[in-house]
């Protein structure tokens, strides 16, 4: 009995509940809320702190793996299909109430950096839940805020002298800080107990 409580999901075979409960709901939102103060504060201080990095502009994409956090966080804790898509766009329209710098337009950013976390737990049929897919889900969110900032802001600019190191930045920053940083908090707060209602605050993964 022990085992199947410890064991996570995909250990045991079974295919992982997909229905949403009160509490899966309450905790996303409480995510999204959360990183939307995060990226409020963000705002304000990341221009001073790409200042430094202007001798290669698009050595400043290292800084963009905090406001892809919330979608990893939230699937990684949450573990049901949409959990990365509601808490990254609840987080943008926080943000956006608290008075982002980029307008409406960072709703949809936090749509589609939310799809990008999505694939890479839907990649594992959100069996996974460890190092590998939170690895992966930095991965396909760093692409997709990516391929977005490089349509919309930067389509002008050389695609080998900025939208690739652009990209490849943007994706290290990811993995580090949505998908490194993100499993370590998950595990951290499931250590204290806060996650006893989720899989992941009783899975050794």
């Amino acid at each position: 009995m022990t085992a199947e409580v410890t064991r996570p999901t995909a250990a045991t075979g079974q295919a992982p509940r997909r229905s949403w409960r009160t509490v899966d709901i309450v905790t996303t939102a409480v995510l999204g809320v959360a990183f939307g103060v995060v990226f409020w504060a963000w705002n304000l201080v990341f221009g001073v702190l790409a200042a430094p990095l202007d001798f290669f502009p698009p050595l400043a994409a290292v800084l963009n793996g905090v406001y892809l956090m919330p979608g990893v966080v939230a699937g990684l804790l949450v573990r049901k299909p949409g959990a990365a898509i509601f808490a990254s766009g609840l987080a943008a329209a926080v943000s956006l109430l608290l008075g982002s710098p980029y307008g409406g337009i960072i709703i949809v950013y936090g749509l589609i950096q939310g799809l990008g976390g999505e694939i890479g737990f839907l990649l594992t049929r959100y069996r996974s839940f460890g190092w590998g897919t939170a690895v992966l889900a930095g991965v396909t969110a760093g692409l997709s805020t990516s391929i977005l900032d490089n349509t919309v802001y930067y389509a002008d600019l050389g695609f080998w002298a900025y939208k690739v190191p652009y990209t490849v930045f943007t994706v290290i920053s990811s993995v580090l800080l949505a998908g490194v940083v993100g499993l370590l908090l998950v595990k951290a707060l499931a250590r204290t107990g806060a996650l006893s209602s989720f899989a992941s605050g009783r899975s050794r993964v």
